[in-house]
């Protein structure tokens, strides 16, 4: 490089490096920009609709606007309150208040429908109410394009069964729709919609806050019927629903959470979360850098520099997770979870990258050995020096339909293994630090039909309970967060399923949820998370096992201005934020770098 009276000359116009500033405000006030700030890109975290009261739906979140801005000197920025909840009688909860960046602002989240009422369009809009004997369940509200999703749909009551076989949808989340509320097939069997989740953001901004950069979940939707029934908070800061006994969930704060919907046993819903702006300054290198500034520079690792070949990034790969069983069947086993934190890359070469597909769940008609789900199949990172994780193990399912063989099935072994008797192992085959965990244990019995959970990367599978009151399948196992840097749960296990009493809970980190009643199917696996699905529940004939989902493999880059980098096909992603590339895979293709 020229020398120019005590400067360096750096090079001109290079949109990824210079002085990079991430600022995170939660409260409402002024932002002064960084001198010589020429790019711009700001999260806008409106705040998240209430829930409403009786028997009445989750807040939607407020609306996430991620978006590239001119801006400089000094701009006004407003922070939204989250809406409050639904009051006596029964009212519907309110919108949240609208989140504004020097005059560019977001949508608040809608209010939570109450009984018999349509949840409120926002950001994302909040769920519908359940309904009385004879009606429809409520439609949930729109959310707004490219800033939220739409909230679940209210159950109807199973007349003339009873009233308290519904409940109210989940409001929506930035990252997606609020979950419909079930109406069960016989009295306290059905179960409250789940809030939406929430938006990774940490790509782009790095971690902040308790909710490690996932932002704006949605709430979940009350019920009526006892007995752990309500709708679960969506990730990202969303609060859960209310059941007789169990309080309702407040949207978290500065997360643009939606509140949690009523029990409608007199117990009100809960406020949403108030909202939250990150703003990401970056200096674009022009003209004459001085020494301290290129110090600077350099320190922060956004200064254009020869590297070095090899080089060292991380490395993420998890593998799809398996399918769930059969009929009160186990859940499957989250996707093998491997991470390096040294993995040798080198400039002008090309990585092949394989995504694992989730495995199938049991088909509904199915007896025999083929009630078990089956396993996924493994991720890799360039293949011949490769990092290979297993797919997760299949759930074991009923082998044939007498009562007396529910749940025993074995668990197929696998990253994580499924649930079943025996169980599924995890670790397999064998890695060190392990990829994964066993499944649960199923205990047959002849009344009450109770299926295990699989294992997941950061926990074995639960084991069914047959000395609980109620009974209660098999919890998924939880995923993981191990890969340093990364706050994100992926690679949670399948839950079990149950004929008559409380399905096993989806495995945090993207498992699938057990099926509940006569004929519940087992919840899929989240894509791109590797999680198991969730074991079916129902009599012989009945639910199907829940599909797995598909694997990912995420790579971050130091240095990423020193090299240009680039990712096939283009539903895989490559951004730099603050000097780290990083490529995120679903799909199968390639890794791009060159100097």
């Amino acid at each position: 490089m020229a020398r120019t009276n005590g400067g360096i000359i750096g090079k001109r116009n290079a949109s990824s490096f210079g002085k990079c500033t991430i600022t995170d405000i939660t409260s409402t006030g002024n932002h002064t920009h960084q001198s010589g700030t020429r790019v711009v890109k700001t999260a806008i975290i409106s705040g998240g609709g209430g829930g409403g009261r009786d028997r009445a739906a989750g807040g939607g979140a407020g609306g996430l606007l991620n978006k590239e801005l001119n801006a400089s000197g000094t701009v006004p920025i407003v922070i939204g309150g989250g809406g409050a909840a639904g009051g006596p009688p029964a009212n519907p909860g309110t919108n949240g208040a609208a989140s504004d960046f020097n005059d560019v602002a977001s949508v608040g989240g809608g209010g939570g429908g109450k009984s018999n009422a349509v949840g409120n369009p926002g950001g994302s809009g909040g769920g519908g109410g359940g309904a009385n004997p004879g009606c429809t369940g409520e439609a949930g509200g729109s959310g707004t394009a490219c800033q939220g999703n739409d909230g679940g749909t209210g159950a109807n009551p199973n007349s003339p069964i009873s009233t308290d076989t519904r409940g109210s949808g989940g409001g929506g989340g930035a990252g997606g729709a609020g979950g419909n509320a079930v109406t069960g097939a016989f009295p306290g069997s059905g179960r409250g919609g789940a809030g939406g989740a929430g938006l990774d953001i940490s790509p782009d901004y790095g971690n902040h806050g308790p909710t490690c950069s996932v932002f704006a979940g949605g709430g979940g939707g009350g019920t009526r019927i006892p007995g752990c029934n309500q709708g679960a908070a969506g990730p990202g800061g969303g609060g859960r629903g209310g059941s007789p006994g169990i309080t309702a969930g407040t949207g978290g704060t500065n997360t643009g959470g939606g509140g949690g919907g009523g029990d409608g046993c007199g117990n009100t819903g809960k406020a949403g979360g108030s909202g939250r702006v990150i703003i990401k300054e970056l200096t674009k290198a022009s003209g004459v850098w001085n020494l301290r500034s290129q110090f600077s520079a350099v320190k922060e690792g956004t200064w254009p520099r020869v590297l070095a070949t090899p080089f060292n990034a991380n490395l993420l790969v998890i593998a799809g997770g398996g399918g769930g069983g059969v009929r009160r069947g186990n859940g499957a086993g989250a996707g093998g979870y491997r991470f390096n934190t040294s993995y040798p890359l080198a400039v002008n070469t090309t990585y092949p990258v394989t995504i694992g597909a989730g495995g199938a769940g049991g088909p509904s008609s199915c007896a025999g050995p083929g009630a078990r789900g089956t396993s996924g199949a493994a991720s890799t990172f360039n293949p011949g020096s490769a990092l290979t994780s297993a797919g997760g193990g299949g759930g074991g399912g009923q082998t044939d339909c007498s009562p007396s063989t529910d749940g025993i099935g074995s668990g197929r072994p696998g990253g994580s293994g499924g649930g079943g008797k025996p169980i599924g192992s995890g670790n397999d085959p064998s890695t060190s630090p392990p990829q994964g965990n066993d499944g649960g244990n199923s205990t047959p019995n002849t009344a009450n039909r109770l299926g295990a959970g699989g294992g997941g990367a950061g926990g074995v599978g639960g084991d069914a309970n047959n000395c609980s009151s109620p009974k209660t399948s098999g919890a998924g196992g939880a995923g993981s967060s191990a890969w340093p840097g990364d706050c994100t749960l992926r690679a949670g296990g399948g839950g079990g399923g149950n004929f008559s009493s409380t399905p096993g809970t989806a495995g945090p980190g993207g498992g699938g949820a057990g099926g509940a009643g006569g004929s519940g199917d087992g919840g899929n696996g989240c894509a791109a998370t590797g999680g198991g699905g969730g074991g079916g529940a129902g009599a012989c004939g009945g639910g199907a096992g829940g599909n797995g989902g598909a694997g990912t493999v995420i790579v971050k880059i130091p240095s990423a201005a020193s090299f240009a980098a680039s990712v096939t096909p283009g539903t895989n992603t490559y951004s730099i934020a603050c000097g780290v590339g990083t490529a995120v895979f679903t799909v199968n293709g390639t890794l791009v770098i060159a100097d």
